[in-house]
């Protein structure tokens, strides 16, 4: 099992610690440094910068928003960042959220999962440099009965294939994930819950496609988080897990709230939803169990975030990606080298 990290949003006032914490990893030998967006900071600007100032880790979209770019743009810049980057680059991708894509983008957030696809595979085709054509359900390129014309890539990706995952949380998203995708990124992962949530929808896209797991990336985010009161270290993430199940998306569209519900937490991810829309932000934080935290992340001391790590390991994770924690950056730098540290005496690095 590899280690990653995630830098989460930019812009948040922390971005010079961001960027040590993306230099620390790439020290340590953490395999990867992913960002993300979604309506504030874009992914591919602050991979460059780290990129830029880092040397060997690898730098990842978590993700690039499928409704924010057309695919084709999603191609030049996966194949501009592999050659800047010396093939250091991972492409990671996902509808993002109903609310986000209409109110944001202004698209509309239907079939997702078809649009996927062929987002996917237009930005494949795309990056082998071949004529693009492309009939589709959603995306017809180039136009009919207009002046455009087959184009090809003018820039050469560092490398003939460049990795390419896919955030997922459904069993329908997670099954076609692993049918087209090179990588699963999963958030709340429970190592107890994996294979019904997750591994075993996997495993049946990949079956689909003729594949098999090996060389499939299963990349769960988890936050790390070090200390001995493992209480008071999941009270810290009681407002973090409150926004996603209760708040992050609509009532009838809220996948995090599905997740809760599908790991057994069915009437306390209600009463959270039901708190956190009406406004008692509080109330719904303080609904949140601690089993749930507890299980979606990775709490207390070295030696307990191994034994975690090993469970992790053992339901079948690949690359397990860190959001070290702390309200300052020495914190966040030692949450950083206990995962490393766990990660030795559990015997996986």
């Amino acid at each position: 099992m590899r280690l990653g990290i995630n830098l989460g949003y930019w812009g948040a006032g922390m971005d010079g610690d961001n960027l040590a914490v993306a230099q620390e990893a790439d020290r340590l030998g953490y395999d990867v440094c992913w960002a993300a967006e979604a309506y504030g900071s874009d992914a591919p600007t602050v991979l460059a910068w780290v990129a830029a100032k880092t040397e060997r880790i690898d730098v990842g979209s978590a993700i690039m928003q499928i409704p924010a770019r057309q695919p084709a743009m999603t191609a030049m810049t996966a194949a501009t960042l592999d050659s800047l980057t010396g093939g250091r680059f991972r492409l990671g991708l996902g509808v993002s959220g109903p609310q986000v894509s209409e109110g944001w983008y202004g698209v509309k957030f239907d079939k997702p999962l078809a649009r996927t696809r062929e987002y996917v595979e237009i930005v494949r085709k795309a990056m082998t440099r071949e004529r693009l054509s492309y009939e589709g359900e959603h995306w017809t390129l180039p136009l009919p009965d207009g002046p455009g014309k087959p184009i090809k890539l003018t820039v050469h990706p560092q490398r003939e294939h460049i990795p390419l995952y896919i955030a997922a949380i459904g069993p329908k998203n997670l099954e076609q994930t692993g049918e087209i995708a090179d990588g699963a990124l999963l958030i709340f992962p429970s190592a107890e819950h994996l294979e019904e949530t997750a591994l075993r929808h996997l495993r049946a896209g990949r079956e689909k496609a003729g594949l098999t797991m090996d060389g499939f990336d299963v990349c769960p985010t988890l936050p790390l988080a070090l200390g001995e009161d493992v209480t008071a270290l999941a009270d810290v993430f009681r407002p973090y897990t409150a926004l996603y199940v209760g708040g992050m998306g609509s009532r009838k569209q809220n996948f995090y709230n599905q997740l809760a519900q599908r790991m057994g937490y069915e009437k306390e991810a209600a009463e959270i939803q039901d708190k956190y829309l009406a406004g008692d932000k509080a109330g719904a934080a303080a609904a949140v169990p601690h089993s749930l935290i507890d299980q979606t992340t990775l709490l207390g001391s070295v030696e307990r975030i191994a034994e975690r790590m090993t469970a992790y390991a053992e339901a079948g994770v690949t690359t397990l990606t860190l959001a070290p924690a702390g309200f300052t950056l020495d914190e966040r730098l030692a949450a950083l080298r206990a995962g490393v540290e766990a990660m030795e005496r559990a015997g996986l690095s």
